[in-house]
C-alpha cells in the first residue's frame, strides 16, 4: 500500500507543472513586500517618528533547522471561499514539494556550522549502526510471536493509515473552521509526500538488502528488488515525519509529543521485529523524517493557529498532570 503514499507524491509534483518556476503565489509576494516597503520608508531621511509604520510583528519559528519562515500553508482565500477553499491549498502544495525536494537534496551543501552537529550525531549513528547491524539482527531474539507482533505493528506506519490521519485532521479542521487542525493536517501531508520521494529515491540508489535476503548480511547495491530495498525504512520516514508535524503544532502539550513519538517508534520497532529492517535502516529513516516534519513546520507555520481554539482547550486539559494555563503550565493546586 505504499504506492498510495508515492502516487500522492507524484500528484503533489505534477499537478501544476506550469507553476515549477515560482516559489510563492501573488498573495504572498505581496505579504513579504510589505516589510521591505517599511524598511525603505524607515530608511528615508525624510521620514518622521510620527509617521514611522508599525514594523509587523516577528514569526515565531520553533524550528531546530532555524528555517527561513516561506509562504504559509494556509492562506485568506482558503478561508472565505466556500467549497473551493478546501481545494486551494493542495493546487499550491504541488509547487511547495517541488521547491522542498530542492532544499532537501542540496541541504548538504547549505548546511549552516550551527547545523553541522546534526549530521556528525545522526550519520555517525547511522554508520556505526550499519557496521554492526548484521551481528545485532543475527543475535537479536526472533520468536514467532514477535515476528507476528511487528508485523502487525507495521500497519500503523502504512499509507492507508497515515493517509487518513492526515486528512481527518485537515477536513475536521475545515468542518469545525479550526485552522490549527487543518494547518496541521496539510503540513503532514506536505511532510509525508516530501518523505515518501526521498525514501523510494534513496532506496533506488542505496539497494541494500533486507534481513531476510540471501545470507541477512545486508550488503549495500545487492537487493533482490531495488525498488522495495532496504534502505531507509520508508514506515520509519513517514512516520517520524508525520509525528515531527504534530510534536511541533502542538509543542505545549508534551502528552501530544509524547503520543506522536511513541507511535512513530513503535512503528519502528515493528520493522525490526518482523525482520524487514535493519536497525540502521530505521535508525536513518526516522532522524530523515524527523528532520523533513521540522522543515516543512518552519516553512509553512502560521504562529496564528497557534491561538487555542474551542477543540483545544479541550485538549489542554487531557494530560498527565492536571489542568494547564493558557501557555500549557501545569496550574498549582489551590492552597
Amino acid at each position: 500500500m505504499k504506492v498510495l503514499l508515492f502516487g500522492f507524491a507524484l500528484f503533489c509534483a505534477g499537478a501544476r507543472l506550469p507553476a515549477l518556476g515560482q516559489d510563492v503565489s501573488s498573495a504572498s509576494v505581496a505579504q513579504d513586500a510589505a516589510p521591505d516597503a517599511a524598511q525603505a520608508q524607515d530608511q528615508s531621511p525624510d521620514q518622521t517618528p510620527a509617521t514611522s509604520p508599525t514594523p509587523a510583528p516577528e514569526r515565531t519559528n520553533r524550528s531546530a533547522l532555524g528555517v527561513t519562515p516561506g509562504t504559509q500553508a494556509l492562506q485568506p482565500k482558503d478561508l472565505y471561499e466556500k467549497g473551493t477553499g478546501y481545494l486551494h491549498p493542495f493546487r499550491r502544495m504541488s509547487r511547495f514539494v517541488l521547491k522542498d525536494q530542492e532544499r532537501i537534496w542540496t541541504s548538504p551543501f547549505r548546511t549552516k556550522k550551527s547545523d553541522i552537529k546534526y549530521w556528525l550525531i545522526f550519520g555517525g549513528a547511522t554508520g556505526t549502526l550499519i557496521a554492526f547491524d548484521e551481528r545485532i539482527q543475527k543475535n537479536a531474539p526472533n520468536p514467532p510471536w514477535l515476528v507476528t507482533l511487528g508485523t502487525r505493528g507495521s500497519y500503523l506506519g502504512a499509507a492507508y493509515t497515515l493517509i487518513p490521519i492526515s486528512a481527518g485532521f485537515y477536513f475536521l479542521g475545515s468542518k469545525t473552521k479550526d485552522e490549527h487542525f487543518r494547518e496541521t493536517g496539510l503540513l503532514s501531508f506536505e511532510a509525508l509526500a516530501d518523505a515518501e520521494i526521498l525514501s523510494e529515491i534513496l532506496k533506488v540508489v542505496a539497494d541494500r538488502q533486507r534481513p531476510l535476503e540471501d545470507s541477512g548480511e545486508g550488503h549495500f547495491f545487492k537487493s533482490n528488488n531495488r525498488m522495495n530495498a532496504g534502505f531507509p525504512s520508508g514506515h520509519s520516514i513517514n512516520t517520524f515525519a508525520l509525528a515531527s508535524v504534530f510534536a511541533h503544532e502542538y509543542h505545549r502539550y508534551f502528552w501530544v509529543k509524547l503520543l506522536a513519538y511513541t507511535y512513530a517508534t513503535t512503528v519502528a520497532l515493528s520493522r525490526l521485529a518482523a525482520n524487514q529492517h535493519f536497525p540502521g535502516d530505521t535508525l536513518a529513516g526516522g532522524a530523515m523524517g524527523w528532520f523533513i516534519g521540522d522543515y516543512v513546520y518552519g516553512k509553512r507555520h502560521d504562529p496564528d493557529v497557534d491561538q487555542q481554539t474551542a477543540i483545544e482547550k479541550i485538549v489542554a486539559h487531557v494530560h498527565l498532570g492536571g489542568p494547564m494555563d493558557s501557555a500549557g503550565q501545569p496550574l498549582s493546586p489551590p492552597r
